[in-house]
């Protein structure tokens, strides 16, 4: 079995942090090497990460000083230094808990896809700070794809696991590319408009913990469509829209044909008046997954949030 490279960015993680990394030891796939970006911790963060480190042997962790500028850029500073040399990627955060088959199950699903270029994501448990499962992440209705991954992320990027192909298209891509929203986003635009493959597990292999401090909360449900589609309505979609297509545009070498047609209609389209937009957008075939997050896109387009 192949090894495995893990990329975890921590900040001020000490309160559950812990439980992270034991979960990590526990895997029944022990082929794995963690990297640790940190940004100027101030709590006990490091100092977990150093008992771990002696637990499990210094050559299996290594800890880098992180870039000081949010958690999106502290994991594209970790895709950038990372050693690939033919290993497989995968992304954590630092306060979730892993099943001990989840690098496994990753691993299992990839190499048994019929293309090289794929990434893997699986379900999630939903669950409170003590870990208690309040719920499951969505499961997708319509096929993951670039034109989904345009207007949607539905792979969560703790749950990543992707080939030695994605990872280096991945990185190749990463020291192209300007300012991007949300760095999983980003990496299910580029593997998919690679022509690459995205696979989502219907079994969840993964606690997804939520408490105060989460950077990005579990968007799921009734209870948080008001905010989606105020954030809709307020133009914060076309602002990401707008960052993810010019980072896609400055890294087009690596798209299919095809899919840099897509994403030129859907570019143009931002930027046109209400029937140009409108008309561009369906040429380009993107798509939402529900009915209801469909509904608040077409809406906010209609009332030009969008």
């Amino acid at each position: 079995m192949p090894e495995v490279m893990i990329l975890m960015a921590t900040h001020n993680g000490g309160r559950f942090l812990a439980e992270q990394l034991h979960s990590i030891s526990c895997q029944s796939h022990t082929d794995w090497h963690l990297i640790i970006s940190d940004d100027s911790s101030t709590d006990k963060t490091k100092e977990i990460i150093g008992k771990f480190s002696h637990r499990n042997g210094q050559n299996r962790v290594t800890l880098l000083d992180g870039p000081e500028q949010g958690a999106t850029e502290n994991f594209r500073s970790l895709i950038r230094r990372a050693e690939l040399q033919g290993r497989y990627l995968a992304f954590s955060d630092q306060d979730d808990v892993w099943d001990e088959d989840h690098l496994a199950r990753g691993l299992e699903v990839l190499m048994g896809l019929a293309k090289p270029l794929a990434i893997y994501g699986c379900r999630m448990r939903i669950c409170d700070a003590d870990l208690n499962q309040i719920g499951m992440s969505p499961w997708p209705t319509r096929p993951l794809g670039f034109k989904n991954a345009l207007v949607q992320n539905v792979l969560s990027g703790n749950t990543m696991i992707m080939t030695p192909q994605a990872a280096q298209v991945l990185q190749s891509a990463e020291r192209e590319v300007g300012p991007v929203p949300i760095h999983d986003w980003w990496a299910y635009q580029m593997i998919t408009g690679a022509g690459g493959v995205a696979h989502l597990d219907k079994l969840p292999h993964i606690h997804y913990r939520q408490h105060g401090a989460n950077v990005i909360g579990a968007n799921r449900g009734i209870r948080t469509l008001p905010d989606r589609l105020g954030r809709h309505l307020r133009g914060g979609h076309r602002a990401w829209a707008l960052q993810n297509s010019a980072a896609l545009m400055a890294t087009k070498s690596h798209l299919t044909a095809e899919n840099i047609t897509v994403l030129q209609l859907f570019t143009e389209a931002l930027s046109a008046p209400l029937t140009g937009k409108i008309i561009g957008l369906r040429r380009s075939g993107i798509y939402y997954q529900s009915p209801q997050a469909r509904a608040g896109f077409w809406l906010s387009v209609a009332l030009g949030g969008f």
